[in-house]
């Protein structure tokens, strides 16, 4: 199924319609968008319990934040599940389902969560109850993608360290123990991984890069297509010179401790963490599914309270409004489904908008268009919002 381009979510006086009737604004509605550009249906907003004009005031202000904080969650946990999938679309959309509903059905069969979110609580009960909710999903997705991440990055360290070259891989299943002097208390072994390029010159001048170098002690232990690993005996009193002098040559030391079983070790806890990388993919994946279909319906929820806050304050009472939601095929047909919406209905706005000598409204300055503060949406003539679903 292909993806909306956006929804628009609205509501309008019935007085848009001679009748008042929410059917017959409903399909003015409808008609004015037209089917070319999306296609509208009733969505129910309940009665909730209406608190002073100033305490409306503020709530508006903190729904327009909590609804931008929960769309980043709502983005946030897509992301998670991208990147889980490895970008896998089809099972990405599979995974974006909602009361196990595909998104849209979710939206077109929307009713209010009575249980949950009891319509006869105050409305700051109602803000604050899915504020915490909104919080509590955003927690334990970061937690648990968080998590998820630090293992898998552990097992890629520990995967390139198996199939890495000579100057990054493992050696604890290249360097047998014969070759490297042990427990002595004046003398040890440095393990260097000479580029290929760089052998022939390293073998005339590694004695004297350095004071104390024990003269032909370089032992071929291991190559590769870009290294070759050399065991090097040194006086300990210089080692530190002699490591400082091979960097300087590009010549790379390997830091390296025999430990007896550590090849052992070393591919028991590759099958460890992948085995924790394989449990934690399961969980993160099965939790970001149900954290996204919760997410959304906590959006969905404070979307319902923003535009029943906005209608009380822009139509004030008794309540006769009519809400519809568009759904429309793309952002240019959501666009244009907006412009007829306004010539249709921009008398609501009585004198906010400018007009031309013909009656036509003018286009908004954007440099006054933003006296309600930094972040102000643009005036529509009715309650108007969009989102959509990346």
């Amino acid at each position: 199924m292909s993806k909306p381009g956006k929804y628009l979510l609205l509501s309008l006086p019935t007085s848009i319609v001679p009748s008042h009737h929410k059917d017959d604004a409903l399909d003015a509605v409808s008609k004015t968008v037209s089917p070319d550009n999306g296609s509208a249906a009733s969505f129910p907003i309940p009665e909730f319990k209406i608190g002073t004009l100033d305490a409306l005031v503020q709530q508006a202000d903190e729904l327009a934040k909590l609804e931008g904080q929960c769309e980043g969650v709502v983005a946030k946990v897509g992301d998670a599940l991208k990147n889980i999938l490895d970008g896998d679309e089809a099972q990405i959309e599979r995974m974006k389902v909602v009361n196990d509903k595909p998104v849209d059905q979710y939206l077109r069969s929307f009713q209010w969560n009575k249980v949950k979110y009891r319509a006869d609580k105050p409305l700051a009960e109602l803000i604050d109850l899915l504020s915490k909710e909104a919080a509590s999903i955003d927690n334990d997705i970061r937690f648990k993608y968080s998590q998820y991440n630090q293992v898998k990055n552990n097992l890629a360290t520990l995967q390139r360290k198996q199939a890495g070259n000579l100057s990054t891989k493992s050696l604890a299943s290249i360097v047998d123990p014969k070759s490297i002097v042990q427990d002595s208390e004046y003398i040890e072994t440095h393990l260097i991984a000479v580029p290929s390029q760089l052998v022939k010159d390293f073998l005339k001048t590694y004695e004297t890069v350095s004071a104390m170098v024990v003269p032909r002690s370089a032992q071929l232990v291991a190559s590769d297509s870009e290294f070759s690993l050399y065991a090097v005996t040194a006086f300990k009193k210089h080692s530190a010179e002699f490591v400082h002098k091979c960097r300087e040559q590009k010549w790379i030391p390997r830091d390296f401790k025999y430990v007896e079983g550590g090849k052992e070790e070393e591919k028991k806890e590759v099958e460890r963490v992948g085995g924790d990388e394989r449990k934690l993919w399961g969980e993160t994946l099965r939790l970001g599914r149900t954290a996204w279909s919760e997410a959304v319906m906590v959006w969905i929820h404070i979307l319902v309270l923003r535009v029943f806050v906005e209608t009380v304050l822009r139509y004030g009472l008794p309540l006769d409004f009519v809400c519809a939601l568009i759904r429309t095929p793309s952002a240019k047909q959501a666009d244009k489904a907006k412009q007829l919406l306004d010539d249709k209905y921009s008398y609501l706005a009585g004198n906010a908008f400018g007009r031309d000598k013909k009656g036509r409204v003018k286009k908004d300055d954007p440099n006054e268009m933003h006296g309600a503060g930094e972040g102000s949406a643009e005036y529509t003539p009715y309650v108007f919002y969009e989102f959509e679903f990346q």
